[in-house]
């Protein structure tokens, strides 16, 4: 008789408070980190944005979960809380939104880079010789991408969750156009690492506004034109782009935690 083996990997939660020279304040992050790593496995590194949303899901579960059974793979998640200047650090560095948010995205991207990664780096002491993702919800979403796509020799691939890809630099009610759309500007007129994965999902109750009138809300609009741009750019489908339309899917926590599996299972080997 032959009997199978069930790996079980459990997952321990640290949590961290970071003091940032660019923010002028500290970042308090959760690092979920699975037991027992003997440190010939493939460690991996997700980092997301908006982690006082990952604390409100059974993120740890659903890690435990990713790893059940494997044996070569471990991620380790990195949940960063967004602070009370969200609206100022989260966007796309250097071209604030109509209403000028999004002016401080540039420090927040030099504390990812400079401070957050070299801290993390540190506290795991082993090396990262797999994939390194950046994640997020909503706006958290659209500082995740923006920060990836500029610094293509850090992360594999970017995930994106009910993501505010309609940051704009002119209001509707000021001649807005599409062309006014920030990321989507960025994306045809910029480039990043030819073999980046991107991860897109949105969900059919994500809102009601519907500003072109065309039956279809505007945060599906809005992905899938960036799909459209990545297209454009020459990554191709499903190799390189995922797009996940949940129907039913509302701009929340509970949507976003029942697409995490689906996520993980994506853009890591675990």
């Amino acid at each position: 008789m032959m009997y199978t083996t069930i790996l079980s990997v459990k997952v321990n939660t640290i949590n961290f408070k970071i003091p940032s020279a660019f923010l002028k304040h500290e970042v308090e992050i959760d690092i979920y980190v699975p037991d027992g790593i003997l440190g010939n496995e493939k460690i991996e590194l997700l980092l997301l944005n908006d982690g006082q949303d990952v604390a409100k899901m059974n993120f740890t579960e659903i890690l435990e979960e990713a790893h059940h059974n494997k044996r070569n793979n471990r991620l380790i998640v990195v949940a960063i809380k967004a602070s009370p200047d969200r609206l100022m650090e989260y966007g796309v560095a250097g071209v604030p939104d109509f209403k000028g948010r999004g002016a401080k995205a540039e420090l927040y991207t030099d504390f990812i880079i400079k401070e957050l990664l070299p801290f993390v780096k540190k506290k795991i002491a082993m090396p990262i010789t797999g994939r390194v993702a950046f994640a997020g919800f909503s706006l958290g979403g659209l500082s995740a991408f923006d920060i990836a796509w500029n610094n293509p020799s850090v992360f594999d691939a970017i995930g994106v969750f009910s993501g505010a890809f309609w940051w704009r630099k002119k209001d509707l009610a000021n001649g807005y156009t599409d062309a006014d759309r920030i990321m989507h500007n960025l994306i045809d007129h910029t480039s990043t690492r030819p073999d980046m994965k991107f991860w897109l999902m949105t969900g059919t109750e994500d809102e009601k506004a519907d500003r072109n009138k065309n039956l279809i809300i505007d945060s599906i609009d809005d992905t899938i034109d960036v799909v459209k741009g990545l297209l454009n750019k020459g990554y191709k489908r499903p190799e390189n782009i995922f797009y996940f339309e949940k129907v039913g899917g509302k701009h929340d926590v509970p949507t976003w935690e029942s697409v995490m599996p689906a996520f993980l299972n994506w853009a890591f080997e675990v």
